[in-house]
């Protein structure tokens, strides 16, 4: 072997990309090489990579799908990334340890990595579809998960029927969301014209519109929220039966309703969601308490602070700031609260306090059958709604006592919300609060409130107060029973 060899092969060569793979297509789809795409594996969540690899080197196909997708192509960071593919969940699980399986409605495989979770899906096929063969190594239990069943109207109360990549495609909500993008060549496969309704900034369902919301209704949500969060617009073939299908939203669970509460209003984009809530006549069957006391008139008090309170809410989370679900609503039923507790007091002849305690709990026990907002969350709203009227108490100690507490500043936000909605002496009293703020009692409440949130609990410590616990039913530390003793046995053996 001569020297120029041998230097040859001392010379480490600089690294040399994967050779790349034959663009895949598929019929009916358009398909964007890498090479006319920005999308770079470096705009990928690592975890997300690894799941998409690890589902690769198993044999099965792969692919980002679905929002993270058309986010990337608007130039916007992605909320999450998703993974579709045609493993089976059970597949999913087998090939990650630090995975779960959750959902009934839909089965889902959650990767976790910390606190980012990847989920997983399994290409969805049509409802008519045959079954294939079961395969030996699957349990009834397995079997059973594949199936799929409807309601009278059209909702699908669980939807595990597999399919092929193409059927999940038709699957999918919107055109703009049956994107797919392949590990294997780094291409982007279209199955809906999702590509031209981003250019033309068009909000537009896949299939039948009317079909798609009663198959699930909470769709017209999605369809407000994408429009709103992508300054687009709604397709007139898709907004058009949004009108007369409003009531389905009465079927969905009320679980589902406060997630989708949270997505609409703690985006960036409340006082747009909650225009076109109304506009569609959809916040009557989302916030039917709510809706029951809004005139429409933008000078009555109830229009005035629910609009201000959406509007600081997007101010406070577009500058990065935390928005309380608690507080948005707490404002949201203000109002239908006051006005069932004066009723409670002049007909049924109650204390003000008293008819108000009642009235608190009427209107959660009625928005819990729509929205189920959890303890935590109604907790703090209690207190939000109790601490209006302890405000009023402006003499001797009692202002520096209420703002050593934790939710005062909470409270004192709602009030000035609700001073701007009212004017008066509501305006009077959040003027003395904001002055007294800034006296030296108020901060040095203010850094005793705050040492009492954040101070650590010291073991074995004696305190007036309860311990912090997670629900009511929490007990205190264990204590150690003294066993009784046994009583002999005083039974005698015959010989």
């Amino acid at each position: 072997m001569g020297k120029d060899s041998q230097a040859k092969k001392s010379v480490k060569q600089p690294e040399q990309a994967a050779p790349p793979v034959s663009t895949q297509s598929f019929a009916g789809a358009t398909t964007v090489p890498r090479s006319e795409h920005a999308i770079s594996r470096k705009q990928l969540s690592p975890s997300a990579l690894k799941v998409l690899y690890r589902l690769k080197d198993n044999g099965f196909e792969a692919y980002l799908v679905g929002g993270c997708i058309r986010d990337l192509l608007l130039g916007l960071e992605p909320k999450d990334f998703d993974v579709v593919t045609n493993a089976t969940p059970e597949q999913v699980k087998r090939c990650f340890n630090n995975c779960r399986l959750i959902g009934r409605r839909f089965r889902l495989a959650h990767v976790m990595f910390g606190r980012e979770i990847i989920e997983v899906a399994t290409f969805r096929g049509h409802h008519d579809a045959p079954e294939d063969d079961p395969k030996e190594e699957e349990t009834p239990k397995e079997l059973a998960k594949k199936t799929s069943r409807a309601s009278g109207e059209g909702q699908l109360l669980r939807d595990n029927v597999y399919g092929s990549i193409e059927e999940d495609a038709e699957r999918r909500d919107f055109t703009v969301n049956a994107l797919y993008y392949s590990i294997n060549d780094f291409s982007i496969h279209d199955f809906a014209g999702g590509l031209k309704d981003i250019d033309k900034g068009i909000i537009d369902l896949i299939g039948d519109p009317e079909t798609r919301y009663r198959e699930d209704p909470v769709r017209m949500l999605r369809a407000i929220r994408f429009a709103t969060k992508l300054r687009m617009t709604i397709a007139p073939r898709t907004e058009t039966p949004m009108y007369e299908l409003a009531h389905l939203l009465r079927n969905i669970p009320p679980a589902r309703l406060f997630d989708e509460s949270l997505k609409l209003f703690l985006a960036g984009k409340a006082e747009d969601n909650f225009q076109m809530l109304r506009e569609f006549g959809l916040f009557r069957y989302f916030f039917p308490v709510v809706d029951q006391v809004l005139t429409g008139n933008d000078q009555d008090k109830e229009e005035i602070l629910v609009r201000q309170m959406f509007q600081n809410t997007d101010e406070r989370i577009n500058s990065g700031k935390s928005v309380s679900p608690a507080f948005i609503l707490a404002a949201l039923m203000w109002y239908p609260l006051e006005a069932h507790a004066n009723e409670l007091a002049i007909e049924g002849g109650l204390h003000p306090y008293d008819a108000f305690q009642i009235a608190s709990n009427d209107i959660l026990q009625k928005m819990i059958k729509t929205v189920a907002i959890p303890k935590r969350f109604s907790a703090i709203m209690r207190e939000i709604w109790q601490f209006q009227h302890r405000l009023t108490k402006t003499q001797g100690r009692r202002p520096v006592q209420l703002a050593e507490n934790p939710r005062f500043r909470a409270a004192y936000d709602f009030l000035i919300l609700r001073a701007e909605a009212e004017g008066g002496e509501l305006t009077q009293l959040a003027e003395f609060w904001t002055e007294f703020q800034k006296s030296d009692e108020a901060k040095e409440a203010a850094i005793r409130a705050s040492k009492a949130r954040h101070r650590p609990v010291v073991p074995g410590e004696k305190t007036n107060a309860p311990a912090a616990t997670d629900g009511p039913n929490k007990k205190g530390p264990y204590k150690k029973r003294r066993r009784r003793p046994k009583p002999k046995n005083t039974d005698t053996q015959s010989s």
